[in-house]
């Protein structure tokens, strides 16, 4: 098996092999059922009018082997900008090749030349094979940090002013 990897940037033409990947992720983290997004969406988020986020892909003798999905964060202290890392996956077959790692190095050169004082990324705790590569890296976990959200019927009403 070739380990060539080769790290480009997605086109509109990509969105629905993203949108196969991102569902393939989604089977992965056992959360297929909350895949609810379009090619539409996705599109006009990566492409459209005003672009919230950005992908790259990744290749393997020229097929797609797996993908990561980005968009910019911004550090109050340093009063610079960062990349958040959304999504980074590789297909089963393709694990161990350096795929992951050449996309993580690929984001992270990013990074540096856009002058963001970092690259951050938030990963399952059970996934102890995501958990064991990001450390491998060097990457720090940061256990003090817990994630939040308001999703549906909650940012509904937190958005009206209504107290639950």
């Amino acid at each position: 098996m070739s380990t060539s990897v080769r790290i480009r940037a997605a086109e509109p033409a990509d969105v629905p092999l993203l949108l196969e990947l991102i569902r393939e992720l989604a089977t992965y983290e056992r959360a297929a059922d909350r895949v609810t997004g379009t090619e539409a969406d996705l599109a006009d988020a990566l492409f459209g009018e005003r672009p919230t986020a950005e992908a790259v892909l990744a290749e393997v003798d020229g097929e797609p082997a797996g993908f990561a999905l980005f968009f910019t964060t911004f550090s109050t202290w340093l009063c610079r900008p960062g990349i958040w890392l959304e999504d980074l996956f590789v297909r089963p077959d393709r694990r161990r090749a350096g795929v992951g790692r050449k996309l993580l190095s690929h984001l992270a050169a990013l990074a540096v030349q856009r002058r963001c004082s970092r690259l951050d990324w938030s990963a399952l705790t059970w996934n102890t094979l995501a958990l064991d590569f990001y450390a491998g890296l060097g990457a720090e976990r940061l256990d003090e940090w817990a994630v939040h959200r308001l999703e549906g019927a909650a940012l509904e009403r937190v958005a009206s002013g209504i107290a639950p």
